[in-house]
């Protein structure tokens, strides 16, 4: 998790070709969401750790498929080789910097911790994808990065708009 916070580029190279490295992306995956649950527990209390926690697995499937899709089918260069697992593998590590999430729960710092790790975890992500799918060139991943994240949100806000947001009248589990 260090080397990945450290954006060890070799360190994502060595996760996409270990096979056995999925319950370690997993576990990363994990911490990361619960270092972000706590350091914003004011708001959202234990529920918000484990929805966020339930949340962040099943987002970081469906970017790793996004990614994988976006970026063997619609954007490979001549060597891209990859499959799901690889992708699942790279981007579970790219999370390692939200562990510094944790931080938020001091009073008036979360935004700035929560700004700092987003944005170190962003260019994890592009390093890990960049990896995954052997580009050569840094601006194709951040373009996979950012369709992907362009599509997920749709489907977020379809999700929303269909089922509504937690909470909100006639949503599951509200009054």
């Amino acid at each position: 998790m260090i080397r990945a916070a450290k954006l060890d580029a070799q360190l994502y190279e060595e996760v996409e070709a270990d096979r056995g490295a999925m319950r370690e992306a997993m576990t990363v995956v994990v911490l990361s969401a619960v270092a972000a649950g706590i350091g914003n527990v004011a708001n959202g209390g234990l529920l918000g750790i484990i929805v966020g926690t339930i949340g962040a697995l099943v987002g970081w499937y469906i970017w790793a498929f996004l990614t994988y899709f976006i970026g063997t089918r619609l954007l490979p260069e001549p060597d891209t080789k990859a499959d799901h697992g690889e992708l699942l593998r790279t981007i579970g590590f790219s999370s390692a910097p939200g562990l510094i999430r944790v931080f938020g729960i001091v009073p008036g710092f979360t935004e700035f911790v929560f700004a700092v790790a987003g944005g170190w975890m962003l260019v994890a992500m592009v390093i890990a994808v960049r990896q995954a799918l052997d580009y050569q060139s840094t601006w194709r991943a951040i373009g996979v990065c950012v369709i992907g994240w362009v599509v997920q949100a749709l489907i977020l806000m379809a999700a929303v708009s269909i089922f509504g947001s937690p909470g909100s009248p006639g949503s599951p589990g509200s009054p």
